[in-house]
């Protein structure tokens, strides 16, 4: 009980810190106001098909949907190959407000402090003839630019903050200027010294190391972190961190989500690249991976918990609540279950609570390196029913994973739930002699 005791209380220091770390909240909330949009761009090659396709889409009926194309290439543009400005923009705006110094200034500033140190030439070809032009590259605007931009927005804010604690060198105005415009004159000194000092920093740090910051950032930082992340090691390690925690009380999937979810941004734009290129897709790991194989129907695979119950519990109470659960599990939501039973603390469910989403992820990881399944280039939206995501992403091949997931976590979680039944007639046993 003292190892128990003081693991727990580890934990939920960890968590502690996680949770009031400003610049993990402020990643963790530009992803989360980014995310319908990154789904909303991953659709894109759906609508490609379903529309465009001139041999098996709408277009092989009306030809002239296939003009349509480029639409839907432009909102995968704007959402995928464009996304780090806009978290960049995010997470220097949303530490701002902990600073309490003007928030969209701040975003514009971290953009542009990110755009000041970026290469600012992309290769081109004419003719045979290789030069460079004028331009930002999709290696900047993208995911490969994810690590550096929130990098640089953090730095940018930071300094801006700083700056602006200095009265001496606000540009005042009289008191009958509108508000607006005095602010504006206000944070002009700050922006000017911020923007000036880290474009001369950025080409320091090219002049001696050779590189941009962005491409020695994501070789040396991003990429391994990539790479990690997608072996079976990697995300595992990531699952079980996730699961303690909710063993604790504590939401895991927001934990950890300031971590995993730039990576598996950056996975699901990497597929889609590839295959827009002509390639194959060779990411498995990504949002909806994780979403509807890992943690299908809730963290810990709560719907095989249900199943599980239904199958050989004895217990009403046990029972009552998995009916309850039924149906937020189906849509991936796991807390009435998971506070419900509850699960949170209980010693008798704890291996299967948080191994058991290993299982699953093992078993897709499994199904993905034998080339059943392959990986997805769409991500559907959370709280869609698991079988209907699985479809859209995965095909019939991705039910049948899903269906293959369910039914294996279920067997282990049938062994525990027959001996919470013991554990059921003891507690009734106890309750019967107080009552006497």
């Amino acid at each position: 009980m003292g190892f128990s005791e003081k693991t727990t209380d580890v934990l939920l220091d960890i968590a502690e810190k996680v949770d009031g770390n400003r610049y993990l909240g402020a990643i963790k909330n530009a992803f989360t106001t980014w995310m319908p949009f990154i789904i909303v761009g991953s659709f894109a090659y759906i609508f490609k098909i379903l529309i465009c396709d001139t041999s098996i889409g709408l277009a092989a009926l009306i030809p002239a949907a296939a003009k349509l194309l480029p639409g839907f290439m432009a909102v995968q543009y704007a959402t995928m190959t464009f996304m780090a400005i806009p978290i960049t923009f995010l997470v220097a705006m949303n530490l701002a407000k902990g600073d309490n110094i003007p928030t969209q200034a701040a975003g514009i500033l971290g953009v542009c402090a990110y755009i000041g140190i970026a290469p600012q030439t992309v290769s081109v070809v004419i003719d045979t003839v290789t030069g460079s032009a004028v331009g930002i590259s999709s290696a900047v605007t993208g995911a490969q630019g994810l690590f550096v931009g929130m990098f640089v927005a953090i730095v940018a804010e930071k300094m801006f903050a700083a700056l602006m604690r200095i009265n001496k060198i606000k540009i005042k105005m009289p008191t009958s200027v509108p508000p607006a415009i005095s602010q504006s004159f206000n944070t002009l000194v700050p922006i000017l010294i911020t923007l000036y000092s880290l474009s001369v920093a950025g080409l320091v740090f090219q002049l001696i190391t050779g590189s941009c910051l962005n491409e020695w950032m994501y070789a040396v930082v991003q990429a391994p972190l990539e790479a990690l992340f997608q072996s079976p090691a990697g995300i595992i390690g990531i699952i079980i961190i996730s699961q303690l925690f909710w063993f604790l009380g504590i939401h895991g999937g927001l934990v950890v989500m300031p971590v995993r979810d730039p990576l598996m941004a950056s996975a699901l734009a990497a597929n889609i690249a590839a295959v827009a290129a002509g390639g194959v897709a060779t990411q498995p790991v990504t949002r909806g991976f994780y979403t509807f194989f890992s943690v299908a129907g809730g963290a810990g695979m709560i719907l095989s918990l249900i199943f599980a119950i239904f199958l050989v519990s004895k217990r009403d109470d046990y029972k009552m609540i998995a009916k309850l659960g039924l149906v937020p599990a189906i849509c991936g939501v796991s807390e009435p279950v998971v506070f419900g039973l509850p699960l949170v603390l209980n010693p008798t469910f704890v291996i299967p609570f948080i191994f058991n989403s290993c299982i699953a992820t093992a078993i897709a990881l499994f199904a993905t390196n034998i080339g059943f399944l392959a990986c997805n280039i769409v991500d559907a939206p959370f709280g869609l029913p698991i079988p209907i995501a699985a479809f859209i992403m995965y095909g019939w091949r991705g039910v049948v994973v899903q269906a293959i997931v369910i039914a294996v976590t279920t067997a282990v979680w049938i062994p525990f739930v027959m001996v919470s039944n013991n554990l059921g007639k003891g507690e009734t046993e106890n309750e019967q002699i107080i009552s006497q």
